[in-house]
């Protein structure tokens, strides 16, 4: 199960990158300062059945919501 959501985590990190032009290794330092990567793992078996919009927009406001600007 651990491989299934650190796949998940993965492929959020590469679609934000995508999105925001960031770098892997930026959204990755992006994610861990704000606790994204815990989010993504702790809420794997409801997010990962959620759309690519879905669950941009769904970190987007998780960061925002702590602080962070998305752009």
């Amino acid at each position: 199960m651990e491989k299934k959501i650190n796949d998940f985590i993965v492929f959020c990190i590469e679609v934000f990158k995508e999105e925001t032009k960031l770098t892997g290794k930026e959204v990755y330092e992006l994610f861990e300062k704000y606790g994204v990567l815990k989010y993504l793992h702790d809420g794997y078996d409801m997010l990962h059945t959620q759309g690519d919009g879905w669950l941009m927009n769904d970190i987007k406001e998780f960061l925002k919501i702590r602080g962070y600007l998305v752009s």
